[in-house]
């Protein structure tokens, strides 16, 4: 073995003694290889991404810079190794700056090995010696102009010509895929897999747990093992209660995302979960209606200012006012109004008139309509609507932070505005808003109770 072989072994060796295999990947011929170094970001490092819609991330890794290298028969007493550095978020022009500094550090190193030092220089120096600061501007693809092909001279991605460009700079750039979308899962894998390697208590059972073995919610940062969240999420899904999958820190309003729920649920769990989730979302709209066949139950569109809905999967023509089978003109169940209007007529007309409005809208109808309208004044004179999906709402007793009973949001009674899931109490006490102090505003105290009482209403 000659001195440049030896010295070529020793230098793979060490290598691979330094780093893992995610980074230091050596090919079976044993004189080429792959390095792949991600740049360590300062905090809060932002990302601009410029196109028709600007963006702004925060972002805590970027994918790697990829050396790839091939040692020459003479490497190091006389050659370099052959090399090429590859980036998906660097230009071309920028990388064309890397390959040549690590010219210049050979020239600086020659005879001696010099994969180290190159390995260093990129991992440590790149964004200095690049003058890369926060927010780093990523261009998106349709921004960019194109590579022309053709007797003119090629552009690159960058604006700069073909011939001012090193050839061993390759920008990774796929025109069918987002680089906005690969830079962000690039960091968000990265971030889990820096959680999954930490130890974390549970919050419920207080056993340490690896990151691997926990559930983490994005919003509120609170960590709880798999075998608690699984079982909670089976309780809850069980009873029908999907809205509910939030943080169980008390107070705390963090909702666990589907993705979550998936991977700790079995199919047929996650199945009624993602159905009763899309049922409570379509319940708040005003515009969807279900199929009245028992058989059925479709969720159906309905255009506006039309009575009719057909079912798209039985096929089934019926009334969204009183969900028999349409009936054209003929008259149904009123709206609200009209049963308002009818209940005040019906009751102030003669027996005639009655007998009359009875012929013509149905006794059942007239008995609806003024049971109907009766319980309409109740709720009007004793509740609110919740602010977040327009659910009734009567206070009993307690403070003036209200929980609405069906999407589990927070309000205010005074002014029905939305609370905070962190801290809800703040409301009451910003001086900049008109329910400053008034947490308690309107409430009778027994004498045994006290203002120490917080219970949710």
């Amino acid at each position: 073995m000659s001195a440049d072989q030896e010295a070529q072994e020793d230098e793979l060796l060490a290598l691979a003694s330094i780093y893992d295999e995610e980074e230091f990947r050596r090919a079976e011929s044993g004189k080429e290889g792959e390095i792949h170094l991600c740049l360590e970001l300062p905090p809060s490092f932002k990302l601009l991404v410029k196109g028709q819609n600007s963006t702004e991330h925060n972002v805590s890794f970027l994918p790697p810079l990829v050396l790839s290298f091939e040692f020459p028969a003479d490497y190091p007493s006389a050659s370099a190794p052959v090399f090429t550095v590859s980036s998906k978020w660097l230009t071309r022009v920028q990388i064309t700056a890397l390959c040549r500094r690590l010219d210049e550090l050979w020239e600086e190193n020659q005879g001696n090995v010099v994969l180290f030092t190159w390995m260093q220089f990129l991992k440590e120096e790149t964004l200095d010696f690049l003058g890369i600061q926060s927010p780093l501007e990523i261009q998106s693809i349709e921004s960019q102009p194109q590579c022309e092909s053709g007797p003119k001279q090629a552009v690159d991605l960058s604006g700069e010509k073909s011939k001012d460009l090193d050839p061993r700079a390759v920008q990774e750039v796929d025109a069918r895929t987002d680089i906005l979308t690969q830079l962000l899962d690039f960091d968000e894998a990265q971030k889990q897999k820096v959680f999954d390697g930490k130890v974390f208590c549970c919050g419920i059972c207080y056993s340490e747990k690896l990151g691997s073995d926990s559930l983490l919610f994005k919003e509120c940062q609170h960590v709880y093992c798999k075998a608690c969240m699984k079982e909670y999420f089976q309780i809850q899904i069980r009873d029908g209660k999907v809205q509910c999958l939030n943080c169980p820190e008390p107070k705390c309003m963090s909702m666990a995302t589907p993705s979550q729920v998936k991977l700790l649920v079995g199919e047929d769990e996650f199945a009624r979960y993602d159905r009763l989730l899309l049922q409570s979302s379509l319940d708040l709209m005003a515009d969807v209606v279900y199929c009245p066949r028992m058989s059925c139950c479709m969720a159906v569109m309905v255009e506006p200012d039309s009575t009719m809905g057909i079912c798209p999967a039985c096929r089934y023509a019926f009334c969204t006012l009183c969900k028999r089978s349409y009936h054209g003109l003929s008259h149904c169940i009123a709206t609200a109004d009209e049963l308002r209007s009818l209940r005040d007529e019906y009751m102030s007309v003669s027996e005639e008139g009655k007998k009359f409005l009875e012929k013509r809208f149905g006794r059942r109808v007239i008995q609806k309509a003024v049971e109907e309208s009766f319980s309409t004044d109740w709720l009007k004179d004793n509740c609110k609507q919740c602010p977040c999906c327009g659910t009734n709402i009567q206070k009993v007793h307690g403070c003036n932070k209200m929980t609405c009973s069906s999407c589990q949001k927070y309000f205010c009674w005074i002014c029905l505005g939305a609370l905070s899931r962190v801290n809800p109490y703040s409301h009451f006490n910003n001086p900049s808003l008109p329910c400053y102090n008034q947490l308690f505003q309107g409430v009778e105290m027994d004498e045994e109770e006290g203002f120490g009482s917080d219970e949710d209403n």
